[in-house]
């Protein structure tokens, strides 16, 4: 075939402006299209709330959990999100106030965020509002990562690794603070513990002992009074309250700290309860540090303030439980526990 100079023309004319944007897909021979993740509803609990613009993928989940344990997030690269929320801990704490950069401590045991993918509002105190929101205050905090965003910015862009893994979850040129907390609550919300015992014993799978089952009889009734906070498959009402743990002036302010109302003051947010055998220490402050003395402090009624909340109602009295319905208590909240996912 002979080409005339204005075939040639029109050839090299097609070559150079054929590709339009809208035609991206036909253009580019790798369009950006990461896998997708399901997360598989547990039984008895509600469908998991993904933000629209935060869809599970499974370079996200990756990137996440590359995040979360790397200690390039704080100033001096000392401290991951990791060194306070503890895998084998049940993602909180062993300190009885989280320890951050420099060695300093806060005043308040770290959370834990065990199927946290599920809470409504984040923190003892409800600071944050979903797991993106949260994932933003540590960096910017001077005892947590005592970091800037423009810093960690600048550190993940100019990584051997980050541009590349942060392409593939979300097909962006370059890093910026709001895909990285993204990256860090697509990964989070993939922390779901719901193979105890007690799982088990629901899925007829194995038996309780005598021991546990009338711990389990006590948790749900008036006689233990726990269901009320830590009702439900999730073993969390997610709300706030004041369960005695102090009579006024309050040191911590809790919800009210964030909702400005002196009704709230000493509340804080309900834990789940999977997993508590291997949490502690206990309560926002990490003040007990046993199962047994939580117990205790419910069996003895707890302290009466003007916010305490209207479920303690034995306040005064007590619970009245024997030593033996304590150690059932106990084991039943052992029946919790889910080493494989711990271990895992």
């Amino acid at each position: 075939m002979i080409m005339t100079k204005n075939t040639c023309l029109l050839l090299i004319m097609i070559t150079l402006f054929g590709c339009r944007k809208e035609d991206d897909y036909e253009c580019n021979p790798t369009p950006f299209n990461p896998t997708p993740y399901t997360i598989a509803t547990p039984p008895g609990f509600p469908d998991m709330i993904i933000p629209e613009d935060n869809p599970m993928t499974v370079e996200g989940i990756m990137l996440g959990e590359k995040l979360f344990n790397d200690n390039i997030l704080s100033g001096d690269e000392t401290v991951s999100c990791a060194s306070c929320h503890i895998k084998t801990a049940g993602f909180s704490d062993t300190n009885q106030f989280s320890i951050g950069i420099n060695g300093l401590a806060g005043d308040r045991n770290a959370s834990t965020i065990i199927n946290a993918g599920w809470n409504n509002q984040f923190n003892w105190d409800g600071s944050a509002r979903n797991l993106e929101e949260q994932a933003f205050e540590p960096i910017r905090n001077p005892i947590e990562m005592n970091n800037t965003w423009e810093n960690v910015e600048m550190k993940l862009n100019t990584h051997a690794e980050y541009p590349t893994l942060f392409k593939n979850a979300f097909n962006i040129d370059y890093i910026d603070s709001i895909h990285i907390v993204k990256a860090i609550a697509q990964f989070e919300r993939t922390l779901i513990s719901v193979n105890s015992r007690y799982d088990q014993y629901l899925r007829g799978e194995i038996q309780l002992t005598p021991s546990e089952l009338n711990g389990f009889a006590i948790f749900n009734s008036e006689k233990g009074d726990c269901f009320h906070c830590h009702g439900t498959q999730m073993f969390t009402d997610n709300l706030f309250h004041n369960n005695g743990l102090d009579t006024e002036p309050f040191n911590d302010w809790g919800l009210g700290n964030i909702t400005n109302n002196p009704l709230d003051n000493a509340k804080f947010k309900s834990p789940t309860l999977r997993n508590i055998e291997f949490s502690k220490p206990y309560m926002h402050d990490g003040r007990f540090n046993s199962l047994e003395e939580v117990v205790e402090h419910y069996n003895s009624g707890g302290n009466f303030s003007s916010t305490v909340d209207p479920l303690m109602k034995k306040l005064g009295v007590g619970l009245q439980l024997t030593n033996e319905e304590k150690q059932d208590l106990i084991a039943f909240l052992k029946t919790l526990s889910d080493p494989d996912f711990l271990d895992k």
